[in-house]
This record gives structure tokens, C-alpha cells and sequence, in this order.
């Protein structure tokens, strides 16, 4: 890590620090019982979008905001920490619409031929999608499904849209 992200970092948790309140009694579960998946992507300000707070929900991210990724920390998130609504986020204009597993295995591999050890991405599968709202119609569907969680977990599927902030709701 640079100097200047370690400054940068100092300086906005002093900052932070002076709004922190009572937040350090928050307790871990959930007020809301809910766990949200998104995608990583930067551009994406899950609390602010969603009008959250700390302590309502937990926050899962990963590349494309994939329940099957998520399933781990969903089933934390249910069987140790009450959450029982599930809200599946994916969004317009997501790198995991622009590639396939196969074309990422390659890049990798292609980035040092000589490494054998690179030959481990063949194991894999990077989940990328070709159509965004079927992509969370398939999130929802596999969480339904999933005997890990639980059979009364409501769960639903979004589509944030980067490019004016607002949210649409596909199942």
C-alpha cells in the first residue's frame, strides 16, 4: 500500500472517528434481518442508494453480485445472525457482461506462460452473465432453491442502473 493511501486512510478514519457516536454498541445481527448481495463495483454506494445505515443489513459483495458466491456468508448471515430477506442487486453496465470464463482463464494464463501455477484458474468459474436481468432472475431462483437457506427467507432480485442511480425491481 502507497503512503498517500495510507495518509488518505488515517485522515478519513480521524474523520469519521468525530461522527462515530454510539455506534461501537451495535449489536452483530442485523437490525432489518436483511443480507444484501451487489456486485464490487466501485461505482456502487449500496447504503447510500438503499438509505441504510450501520447495523440494518448485511452487505455482500463480489464480482457481479453472485448469490452462488455469496452463499457462504449468506448462510453466516441466516443461521448464526437472523437475516431472513435476502435482496439480490446486480447493475447495468457490469464488467461481468463483457467477458467468459474461458477469455479470463486465457489472460491469465497468457500473463506468464512460463508460471504452472497459473494453470489453478482453470478451476475457476468466474460466473459472468450475457443478460442482466435474467442473471438475477437465476441469483433468486438458486437462493428459492437452496436447501441452505432457509424455506421462509424472502428473497428478491434488482437491477441497479449506474447511470442515474435509480433501482428496478425484476422478482
Amino acid at each position: 500500500m502507497s503512503s498517500s493511501t495510507v495518509n488518505y486512510f488515517l485522515a478519513a478514519s480521524e474523520e469519521y472517528q468525530k461522527t462515530f457516536g454510539d455506534k461501537g454498541s451495535l449489536q452483530t445481527p442485523p437490525v432489518k434481518k436483511l443480507a444484501v448481495v451487489t456486485c464490487m463495483d466501485s461505482r456502487i454506494n449500496v447504503v447510500a442508494h438503499l438509505g441504510l445505515k450501520e447495523g440494518d443489513a448485511h452487505i455482500i459483495r463480489n464480482a457481479g453480485g453472485s448469490a452462488k458466491d455469496a452463499l457462504r456468508s449468506i448462510i453466516i448471515s441466516q443461521r448464526l445472525l437472523g437475516t431472513r430477506e435476502i435482496a439480490i442487486f446486480h447493475h447495468t453496465k457490469c464488467g461481468m457482461l463483457t467477458f467468459s470464463t474461458d477469455q479470463l482463464r486465457q489472460i491469465v494464463k497468457d500473463s506468464d506462460p512460463a508460471d504452472e501455477g497459473l494453470k489453478a484458474v482453470d478451476n475457476i468459474d468466474f460466473l459472468e452473465f450475457a443478460d442482466l436481468e435474467d442473471s438475477v432472475k437465476k441469483d433468486v431462483k438458486f437462493l428459492q432453491n437452496n436447501p441452505l437457506v432457509l424455506k421462509e427467507t424472502k428473497v428478491t432480485g434488482w437491477v441497479y442502473e449506474v447511470e442515474t442511480g435509480k433501482i428496478r425491481q425484476i422478482v
